[in-house]
Order: C-alpha cells, then structure tokens, then sequence
C-alpha cells in the first residue's frame, strides 16, 4: 500500500503554483514536484534498516531555477546532446537551443526540467504530464508526455511515454544524482555497467563511433570510483560522462547498471528498456546551493542516465530517434533497491 501526502505548495515566481506529493510505501518513499518532474528526495533502508535520503536536491523553488544541473529531472525534449543544435527531416532544417558549449543539452535552455508539469495521484504512485508546444527550444511538432512514478516494494518504477503531431526526436531520462550514504563526496561507491561498449565522442561530447570497454578504464566492474576518476584517460571529461551501450538483445527490462557504498551497504540496480546509460559521476556540478544552503561540489553524486544514444538524430547509424505521429515513445525503467556486506 502506497501511502500519499500532499505538502504545502511552494509559489513560483513565473506564476501559480508548484505541487509537491510524498508517496511512501514503507520500504522506499519519494516526495516528487511539479516542477520538471522532479524527485527531490528519494528515502531507503541501510544495512542496519535505517532510511535516508539518497539524491541530491534544493530546499527551494528559487534555487531549482537558479541551478542548470538538472537535479532529480526529467531531461528533454532530447536528453544529452544534439550537435550544433541542428535537426534535418525531410528537407527540413531545424535549430535548437544551444546551452552547453556547441550543443544542444537535456532540450536547451527552458528543457522539460524547467517545466510546470500537471500532477495526479495513481493508487501505487503519481502521474504527471507535460504539453510541450511545437517550436518549443527549436523542436517541430506538439508532443505530449505522460511520465509516472510508481512504488512497488524495493523498487521505483519511471515509465515515460510521448506522442508527437509532426516528426521530432523524443528521448527522455531521469537525472537524479544518487548519493547512498550521504558523504561529501560519492568517490567509494563502486560502479558496475553492464556494457561492452561505449560511445567515443569527441570534445564536444558527440559521438564519433562505438568502442570496446575492455581494456580501458570504462571497464567497469564492481570499481571503486575514486581509482578511474583521475585517469589520464578521463582528463577531457574530469570523470566519467561517457555514454554506455548496454548488453541487451530485445526491447526489455535488462540489468543495465549496479552502485553500492561499502559504507551504508545499500545497492541500487538498475533495469531498463533504453539501449543505453549515460554514467556522470557530477564531474562539473559545483557551486550549486543544495539542501540547508550547502553548496554542491564535483563527484558528490553519480547520475545513471537510461536512454538514446546522443546525437543520434542526425547519426542514424546510433539507432531511431525520430519519433513519427502515431507513434508513442515508450520508456520505463526500475531502480531496485538492496542492500549488501
């Protein structure tokens, strides 16, 4: 049974309301805003049964606004980056929003993370829709999206599904940043993806072709982060923020990721249908003013990206990212929560 309490709303400046809903099914809890589809808390049991909150977020309307790290969002129209902020159908030139050095990141400026999405309750979660017009940050077309939260046990389900009246690519994530124990820092969590493959991309961050992990230090099994993330290797991106193609054969639910402190003890596995995840361990997050005023710095959280591939609208050679009316975009993934010695 999922327990749901409604929180005091908290007033946005660019006008009306932003709602706030905690769910809570006795094992996990969330409390989930309005705003961009946000998680701003995220409660689990530890090793000793004792829960805590697990992902990094604001005490504040005003500081969401103020930040561009995209904490606990939903990340579109297009999450990762579009190069250029350029899209060609059909003998039609399109330009997006640049807001990342070149690029087009997570939908540009005013992305689906800024958004005031509707919210509903579900018996086990909440359900919230967004109306994204056509042109909105460059996109063609009107696209509709449905995302729900849901509680089953250990696990939060995130289910994303969109439709579009005009061909547009739709790819949509969850960007909380997970911190499973709470520290200053997540460098002694250690990080397994379930990938043989990566994406090379060049210093822009689009891809230039798929490589083998094995051999480089994006060979991630059961590696502790602190002992990668200065790898020379690693320099252009301070880290890691590389996307991982993961072992997958059919449009299902796969073990795509696993993350566990050895402190705390607890694990997050996480399963999803998106043929790939992008592993951001918050290399460039610092300045950011999280929870009490307390001023976010670089590796304090580890982001796990289920979706497209970046770019792959103009690299058709990445997989189909146009999504065409009457077509609905279907996304869902499952972080399971455990813990272990």
């Amino acid at each position: 049974m999922v327990r749901h309490s409604v929180l005091d709303a908290w007033k946005d400046p660019r006008g009306g309301e932003i709602e706030r809903v905690r769910l809570d099914n006795g094992q996990l809890a969330i409390e989930v805003l309005s705003l961009g589809g946000i998680i701003r808390s995220l409660w689990a049991p530890d090793s000793r049964g004792e829960r805590a909150n697990l992902v990094l977020g604001c005490d504040s309307l005003e500081d969401y606004l103020a930040q561009n790290a995209h904490l606990g969002a939903i990340a579109g129209r297009y999450a990762n980056r579009i190069a250029l902020g350029k899209l060609h159908y059909d003998g039609e030139d399109f330009q997006l929003d640049i807001n990342q050095a070149t690029n087009c990141l997570h939908g540009g400026h005013e992305g689906f993370n800024r958004k005031q999405w509707a919210l509903g309750l579900l018996p086990d979660g909440v359900r919230l829709s967004l109306s994204s017009p056509d042109g909105d940050m460059g996109f063609p077309g009107n696209c509709s999206v449905q995302l729900d939260y849901r509680l089953a046990g250990n696990n939060l389900y995130v289910e994303i599904m969109a439709m579009t009246d005009r061909p547009c690519p739709v790819n949509l994530t969850q960007h909380s940043y997970f911190n499973l124990d709470g520290r200053a820092d997540c460098l002694d969590h250690t990080v397994t993806m379930h990938a043989r493959a990566f994406l090379r991309c060049n210093e822009a961050g689009i891809p230039t072709g798929r490589a083998t992990t094995a051999g480089t230090p994006l060979a991630l099994q059961d590696v502790r982060l602190g002992d990668r993330v200065q790898h020379p290797d690693l320099a252009s991106t301070r880290g890691f923020d590389h996307c991982f193609i993961i072992d997958k054969t059919q449009d299902e639910l796969a073990l795509a990721a696993e993350l566990h402190s050895p402190h705390s003890g607890r694990l997050l596995k996480l399963y999803t249908n998106q043929p790939g995840v992008q592993l951001y361990g918050a290399n460039f997050l610092d300045g950011e003013r999280g929870r009490q005023g307390k001023i976010y710095r670089p590796y304090q959280g580890v982001c796990l990206e289920p979706q497209l591939f970046p770019d792959a609208p103009n690299q058709p050679d990445l997989g189909k990212a146009w999504l065409m009316p009457g077509e609905i975009y279907h996304h869902i993934s499952r972080y399971q929560f455990e813990v272990k010695d």
